[in-house]
Order: structure tokens, then sequence, then C-alpha cells
């Protein structure tokens, strides 16, 4: 797959780029039917209480559910309509999956960028309850395939996956009496538990590990209640700054899974940052700032929607002008 050549981004076949189109088109049609039938109750049935009939709202599998009154015409006609739009949601949903695996089975076999498979369910739930970009941001080195995605290429020299997942909390207004974390982990794998050393770390049964990030500014949004309880970085506040990525891509079991993650130009910045930080763990740093180099060689060789002009020098915060400068010095050259 690669050349010995310096540039920093291969670019995409025309097959891998058409596959990208059409799979990102494709995921998008399936996700609008598994949000539609989000939106639904789990289910309504007709129940006899006493002699009488009654509509019940159902709210999971053990046929919980409480009463939405006694039968009547207008509940009939309730009860009609949902399940019409239930078998209309479920049609566009199964005929849209059957395109879509077709879709991610030719992205693997074209070993295009991928995410680990355990990442997967997280972003799809994720996403089927429209939590990211409003709520969340993939942060860290799954990012990555987002980035090479929007740089029509492979980018060269950039570690690009992990056995764990970060995710940044960026919900802008408070949730209310909302366990949005959670209740989304949980409903991803019920093994998920806190870790008691690492409050903002969540962990399931095989060992998969979700940590969850802040900005101080964002920190107040997040539902007392709500976990894993990241703990509010500086860092963070840079990855708000710009304009979000949102990509879909593969991950190596060849299921879809979207990704909205920060403007990359901040990412590798940040990245570049925390590779010179003695309390960063020695073993990440050289490759944050291998990453944030790698990322920033692409911005500037294929991103040109992400201008690394004026405005955006003036932009940056004063912790990483002078990781910018350098970097811009030993580009020029």
């Amino acid at each position: 797959m690669w050349d010995n050549s310096p540039v920093p981004v291969v670019v995409f076949t025309d097959e891998q780029a058409r596959t990208l189109v059409n799979l990102e088109q494709r995921y998008e049609v399936w996700i609008a039917a598994e949000r539609a039938l989000a939106a639904l109750p789990y289910d309504l049935r007709r129940k006899q209480v006493g002699g009488r009939a009654y509509l019940y709202e159902i709210r999971d599998r053990s046929g919980l559910g409480k009463s939405l009154g006694p039968w009547s015409a207008a509940l009939e006609a309730q009860l009609t309509r949902y399940r019409a739009q239930k078998a209309e949601a479920k049609a566009r949903r199964d005929g849209a999956r059957a395109a879509l695996d077709e879709s991610g089975r030719l992205a693997r076999a074209l070993r295009l960028p991928m995410l680990a498979s355990a990442a997967g369910p997280i972003l799809r739930e994720a996403d089927r309850r429209q939590l990211l970009g409003s709520h969340l941001l993939v942060v860290g080195a799954n990012a990555m395939a987002a980035y090479a995605v929007e740089a029509g290429g492979f980018i060269r020299g950039a570690p690009d996956e992990t056995d764990d997942f970060d995710l940044a909390w960026s919900a802008r207004t408070p949730t209310q009496n909302e366990r949005v974390l959670w209740d989304m982990l949980k409903a991803v794998d019920d093994t998920y538990t806190i870790n008691l050393e690492r409050t903002f770390q969540a962990r399931n049964s095989k060992a998969y590990d979700v940590e969850i990030l802040v900005a101080p500014s964002r920190a107040g949004t997040m539902f007392r209640a709500d976990q894993p309880r990241p703990v509010p970085l500086l860092e963070q506040e840079w990855l708000l700054l710009g304009r979000t990525v949102d990509r879909v891509v593969i991950c190596r079991d060849g299921t879809p899974a979207r990704i909205v993650a920060p403007d990359p130009r901040y990412f590798a910045l940040q990245k570049m940052w925390l590779g010179r930080q003695p309390k960063r763990n020695a073993l990440k740093r050289p490759k944050d700032i291998k990453q944030g180099e790698a990322l920033l060689d692409a911005i500037g060789e294929a991103m040109p929607h992400f201008p690394l002009d004026a405005a955006f020098e003036a932009s940056l915060p004063p912790e990483l002008l002078p990781i910018y400068a350098q970097w811009r010095a030993q580009s020029a050259t």
C-alpha cells in the first residue's frame, strides 16, 4: 500500500473513495430509520384487566408499562398508527442494513481506515440517541480515522488505533435529571462498571475502557448523577475551538460507525502539547507528538478547508503558539 515517497497523505484510489461515499450515504439512511424506531414506544398492547380492555405502553422486555386509558376508538386508532409506523421504520432499517453491510465488507476488503470493533457499538448507540456533536466528541487516537477520510487518504506515520476509547463531554446546555452517558453505555453493554480508582473511566467485562474528558467550561452541563465523572482539564478547551469533522468509517469487524471529532488543527497541536508534558505517560508522549505532527502535515497537504493561515494562528491559545511556530519552521525547510 505504501511507497517510499515522503508525502504526508497517500490519496485514496477511486474505488476506495467511491466506497466511502456509498458507506456514508447508506449509513445515513440506516441511522435515520434507527432513530425513528427509537422515538417510538417500545411496544403498545391491548390488555384485559378486571374484565375491561386498556391500551398499555410497554417500557421494556419485562412487559412492564403504564395504562394509556380504557379501550376506545381513539386508542384503537393510536395502536393502528403505531403498528404502521413501526413496521415502516423496520422495513427501512432492514432494507438499508443489507446495502450498508455490503459497503462495510467492501471497505474492509479495501483496507480503508478502521476503528477497533469494540468502539462501533458505542458510537452507533450514541448516534442513535443523537449525542454525537451535541453532547460528545470523539477524541484520542480513534479520531484519526475520521481525519484520514477528511483528508481523502491515509495519513502517513500517524498511529490510529488504541485499546481504549476517549470521549469528550461537550454539551453547551445542562442536562436535567438525565444520565446521558451512563444510560448510553449500559444500553451498549450492561457489564460496564466504574473504575473506582479512576472515576472518569468505565470498563466492561472484556476489559475495554471508555474514558470521559471534559473542558472546565462544559463540566457544569453534566447531570450530577451521571457517570463516568470526568476531571475538568484546561487543554480540553482547545478542542472546542474551530469546527468539527463528521465522518462515517468502518470497524475491523466491517460494521459502520460515525465519528464527530474536534477541528483537526487544534487536535494536532493539543497532541503535540501533551507529548511535551512531564505528567503524561512516558510511553504515550512520543506517540502523541508523532500523531500531531503527521496530522498537521496532512492538513497542510490535503485539507485546505482547514487553513493554517494568519487567522488561525491568531486564534491559538498561548500554550500552543510556540509549538505551531516550531512546526511551521520545520515544514518550511
